[in-house]
Parts: structure tokens; C-alpha cells; sequence
């Protein structure tokens, strides 16, 4: 699975009241919900809730390494790929440099890559921004045939350049992971550092970061994390090898690494006060680097990220000096409702625990095989192909890894990693597929 395109952390519970601070947290609840999570596999990874500086909580649950024949519980010290949280950093260091006078919002990409189209009219703070118009790279299908193979700087500028921007500089916003990974070499080109050798002397000597760097093939003897999906077990993913990300996503680090670079950040000892007003600056939804995510009425500023069977979620509530990070190598269940579950609890919000063992609904193979086909659609581009194997139910959408969906009621499946609900309708031929607020219809070929 190529890096996901997190855009937003969609902690949208608007219509509940969270205090001010926690005055208590209640820990024994967290660890209930967790516990919960690990037991009904339902998620593996690690969470971090720091106040003020101060870690109030911290759990790992799952395994770090899954063998054929021994498994490596995950702990607090395990690490893991954190996807775009990465361009949290990436966007750091170019205001640093910003404030050292190095380089300026309206430097234009020429300066670097001329070679790049509309490279004279993009700036530096439309890449920062998304607003470049560059094609986002890894949305092509023909990602899928490279990502597990190293890629020098000039073939990655090349096939960033190769596909026509999506829209004219600064016209709306588009994310695009290509616009960080430039980001990341024109760091490298300024201070004539390696990213990582900048992330080290920028970012991680003043923060005290001693498990962040960028990643390489993931070592097992440095509790470096493999990914898995879940398929009635965890099986292992893909392995993107980490030329290509970049600055767009290839930091590896700790929940605990990454609240102390938000707290040192928001303390201001990484960046001028003006650098940080202009990385919180929300045009469409995103900031220079930051995303702003809403619990009610409270506002946190930070990032998601996702790679491979990764995701990671970096956020900090200036009001409650409250940092939260949580890095997952395998999830069957929403991150945001993870979250959502956490805040709510150290906010003392009214949360109910999951109970997953009753919401379990068992369908015999001859129940199941009536949805079996291949699906498509008028308003999208791919098709699905539904398949019963003995008790389970999996699909699999065009160019992309196969996930088992969980029965959710009559003629109703679920696949809750990526919030999918399939209703189906065996009479008519149709499919249902209800995503992100979207209704989609689907008809067996």
C-alpha cells in the first residue's frame, strides 16, 4: 500500500463538552480500551499523551514482529515509520531555514529544479502548503510497480516531472506527496546535509529526540517495526523502501520522540514565533506543514501519516499544552475512533469502551458466496472484486491489497480501517459503497 494521502484527523465530536484539562486521568480506563483493542486484534502500536511536557500515559499493545514461528511484543522504546507525520519535520526545517534567510516563501522551484513544470511560478510556500499543482506521484498505479525499489534524487525529480500538474500553481489546494519529497532535497541542497544529518543538528539534538532518523530496511535488532494488515490474522505488508518517500515520509521515531518534537516546537525552540504562525495558517484546510483537527471545541494543531500498513497520528492542543502521538503497525479498526476513545477518556468525556465480541456476526460460506463477483461503478474509475473464502469475506478494489470485511448486519459489511461500509442488494446485482460521507453504486459485471 503506497503512503496514504491523510488529509485530516476527523476528531469531529462538535456536539460533546470536554473540560479544560484533565485533572485526573483515568488510566485504568485508557488501559481498558487498549486491552480491548489487543485482545480483539483490532490494533497494534503504541500511544503517548504527554501535559506540559510531562508523560501522563503511555501503552504499547500488539508485537513489533511477527515470525512463523515467535512473535516480539511491541513496547514503549518500539519504532516506527510515521508516514506524512514526517512532513511535520520536513516543514520545520524550511522555516528554519527561512529564519536563518536561506530561503523565503516566494523562492521560486526554479531555483532548484527548473527541469519541473511551472517550476518559475510554484514557490516554496506553495509546495509547503499544497498548492502546487504538482501530480501527487504516489496516486499513479504504476507506483505500485517501483515502491519496494531504491530510487536516486534524479529518478525521483523525473517521474515527479513526468505527469502533468493536476492545476495552475497556488489555484486550490492538492496534496501531494511529491511537493515534500522537494521540499526534502532542496534541505539537503542548502545546508549540504543529508536529510537525516539535518533532521539530527536541526531537529533532534534540540529536541532530544534519540529515536527519530530517517529510515532505511527495517531492522529488527533496533525494534524497528514490521507493518501487517489483518486477514483474520496479521499478515506482513509491503516494504516501501524509503529513497522514495522522503521528506514526504520517511521518519522513523517513537509516540514519545514525537510529542517532545511538537512540545519543542510549540515552545518555540525550533522555530521563530512567525515561523509558527505561518505553519498554523489554514488556507482549504492546511497550514505550512500543519493540519488543524477539531474536538469539540477545542483546536490541536499536527499530522497524520500512513505508509504501507502504517499510520500515525502527531497532534498538540496549545490550550491543554497537551501533546498526543500514536504510531500503529497494524490496524482493523479506524485510527480516528482510537483517538476519539483516548481524548474523550483523558478529557473525562462520556466514552463507552467497545465490547467487539458482541457486535460478531457469523455467516456460513453459503451465505457468503452470494455476494462473490466483480463489481464497477459509473462514478469511479475502479472496480471491486468481492470473494468468498470459507467463512470470510474479502474485496479488493483495482490496484490495491485485498481487506476482509466484517459482517455488520443483514447483507452489510464493514471494513473500519478506512471507515468502508458495503451494502449489498444479491437480487438487484448492486453493491453499495459508503465512504467519507459518499454514497456509491456499484453493479456486479
Amino acid at each position: 500500500m503506497p503512503m496514504k494521502n491523510y488529509t485530516s484527523l476527523l476528531l469531529l465530536l462538535c456536539s460533546l463538552s470536554f473540560s479544560s484539562s484533565a485533572q485526573t486521568v483515568n488510566k485504568a480506563k485508557l488501559d481498558s480500551l487498549f486491552t480491548a483493542l489487543a485482545t480483539n486484534d483490532k490494533a497494534m502500536g503504541s500511544l503517548t499523551l504527554s501535559q506540559n511536557g510531562v508523560v501522563v500515559y503511555s501503552r504499547a499493545i500488539g508485537y513489533e514482529a511477527i515470525g512463523a514461528t515467535a512473535k516480539t511484543p511491541a513496547t514503549t522504546a518500539t519504532r516506527y515509520r510515521v508516514g506524512s507525520v514526517s512532513k511535520v519535520f520536513t516543514a520545520t526545517m524550511a522555516f528554519q531555514l527561512i529564519d536563518e534567510g536561506k530561503l523565503t516563501l516566494t523562492t521560486p522551484l526554479a531555483t532548484y529544479f527548473p527541469e519541473l513544470p511551472n517550476a518559475k511560478r510554484i514557490t516554496i510556500g506553495n509546495l509547503l502548503n499544497q498548492r502546487s499543482g504538482l501530480h501527487n506521484f504516489t496516486a499513479d498505479a504504476t507506483y505500485q510497480t517501483y515502491l519496494t525499489q531504491p530510487q536516486t534524487q534524479a529518478e525521483m525529480v523525473k517521474l515527479i516531472g513526468q505527469s502533468k500538474p493536476d492545476f495552475e500553481p497556488n489555484a486550490r489546494f492538492g496534496y501531494s506527496n511529491s511537493n515534500y519529497v522537494l521540499l526534502g532535497y532542496i534541505i539537503e541542497k542548502i545546508t549540504k546535509h543529508t536529510y537525516n544529518q539535518a533532521l539530527q543538528q536541526r531537529i533532534a539534538a534540540k529536541a532530544n529526540l534519540k529515536d527519530t532518523y530517517y529510515g532505511g530496511k527495517i531492522d529488527a535488532k533496533r525494534h524497528e517495526s514490521a507493518s501487517y494488515r489483518f486477514a483474520g490474522y496479521w499478515q506482513p505488508s509491503t516494504e516501501t523502501d524509503m529513497s522514495i518517500p522522503g521528506g514526504a515520509g520517511a521518519v522513523v521515531s517513537t509516540p514519545a520522540d514525537l510529542a517532545r518534537f511538537i512540545e519543542a516546537l510549540f515552545a518555540g525552540k525550533l522555530v521563530s514565533e512567525k515561523s509558527l504562525s505561518q505553519m498554523k495558517t489554514m488556507t482549504d484546510g492546511y497550514g505550512y506543514g500543519l493540519m488543524q483537527f477539531p474536538l469539540g471545541s477545542k483546536r490541536a494543531y499536527g499530522h497524520n501519516g500512513g505508509i504501507d500498513e502504517f499510520s500515525s497520528s502527531l497532534a498538540y492542543f496549545p490550550d491543554d499544552k497537551l501533546a498526543v502521538a500514536f504510531c500503529s503497525n497494524g490496524l482493523a479498526y479506524p485510527m480516528n475512533d482510537i483517538l476519539l476513545g483516548a481524548l474523550s477518556i483523558y478529557f473525562g468525556a462520556p466514552y463507552r469502551i467497545p465490547d467487539f465480541k458482541a457486535a460478531a456476526i457469523k455467516l456460513s460460506a453459503a451465505e457468503l458466496t452470494q455476494y462473490a463477483g466483480t463489481y464497477a461503478s459509473l462514478k469511479m474509475p475502479l472496480k471491486i472484486t468481492v470473494t468468498a473464502n470459507g467463512s470470510a469475506l474479502q474485496a479488493q478494489a483495482t490496484g490495491q491489497p485485498a481487506f476482509q470485511l466484517t459482517p455488520a448486519g443483514k447483507d452489510a459489511f464493514t471494513f473500519d480501517q478506512a471507515g468502508v461500509r458495503m451494502e449489498f442488494a444479491p437480487a438487484r446485482q448492486e453493491l453499495l459503497l459508503k465512504q467519507g460521507g459518499g454514497t456509491f453504486l456499484f453493479t456486479r459485471e
